[in-house]
């Protein structure tokens, strides 16, 4: 299997299923609809949904387009989270994924209630997953519920505002990488590996292995954010240390942050050997995720 060439026909897919998953631009009222649009459909890298669909394929599923409901849901709660992540009232960024984040092209009220809608919409969304004998659509909409709420992404969000120009800990630091990263995409494997029927054990195995990966792409994020420009990165640059964020190259500067990325990627990996030959997939977009340079 050519890993670019699958990731290439899952964003298509994800993206053909997104267009016609969310309301038209011409549905009343026109205007959030434009801006639900706007944001899906910025050119994001599709991570999580390509996830699902890796770890779908790693629990042997018969029928890909079966996972296809967590993977679009997944894609919905992220844009959700980067909407309200980019508002004056959080992060205040002009831009994301190299055009004007949505408060600055429709205002930051019609921006809250474009996230609000999208995060609704992932429910709808993923209710369209058919159950499997090891797995209730309620089983789908619990973990959604857990992985989006106040313990995990709300929660590492909270923690990442309060914890601004603050001292640190790597406790700290993995609390809140583990609620605002690693939650949604420890979310995406289990979706695909729900969706193909997965045992406890391979569900355990992709926990881990999405923990560790989850981390590891948040140090890799903060890395980026010191090294990289905004026009590489399609955001503003240097953000972080601006706000006195908590993040790996202000805690242990930029080698060690490496080696801390270079590390949980390779935990992630170790994870994986009970899969087998199925997990090769995941195993090479862990790697693609270590080496990324936007």
């Amino acid at each position: 299997m050519n890993i670019d060439v699958t990731v290439a026909d899952d964003v298509r897919t994800v993206d053909r299923m997104l267009n016609l998953w969310l309301p038209k631009e011409s549905a009343k009222p026109v205007t959030i609809h434009r801006a639900m649009r706007y944001s899906i459909f910025a050119g994001g890298k599709r991570m999580r949904p390509v996830l699902c669909m890796a770890a779908a394929r790693a629990c042997g599923i018969r029928r890909p387009a079966d996972a296809l409901p967590g993977a679009c849901a997944v894609e919905c709660v992220h844009t959700y989270s980067l909407i309200h992540d980019d508002l004056p009232c959080m992060d205040d960024d002009d831009m994301r994924r190299g055009r004007p984040t949505s408060h600055r092209v429709f205002g930051e009220g019609i921006a809250v209630l474009a996230g609000d809608a999208l995060l609704a919409l992932a429910f709808e969304i993923l209710a369209r997953t058919k159950p499997t004998p090891r797995h209730s659509v309620a089983d789908f909409i619990a973990e959604l519920a857990r992985a989006a709420g106040s313990r995990a992404l709300v929660g590492g969000q909270v923690a990442d505002l309060e914890g601004e120009k603050k001292k640190c800990t790597p406790a700290d630091l993995r609390f809140i990488h583990r609620g605002k990263t690693a939650a949604m995409v420890i979310a995406s494997l289990k979706f695909g590996a729900m969706a193909a029927n997965a045992t406890p054990r391979s569900l355990s195995i992709l926990e881990s292995f999405g923990d560790n990966l989850g981390l590891a792409f948040q140090v890799v994020d903060d890395i980026l954010d010191v090294t990289s420009t905004s026009a590489q990165l399609g955001k503003s640059a240097g953000k972080d240390a601006a706000a006195g964020k908590m993040t790996y190259p202000a805690l242990l500067g930029l080698e060690a942050s490496r080696k801390e990325a270079a590390r949980l990627t390779e935990k992630a990996l170790s994870s994986l050997g009970p899969l087998g030959e199925r997990a090769l997939p995941l195993r090479a977009l862990a790697e693609k995720l270590l080496a990324r340079q936007t």
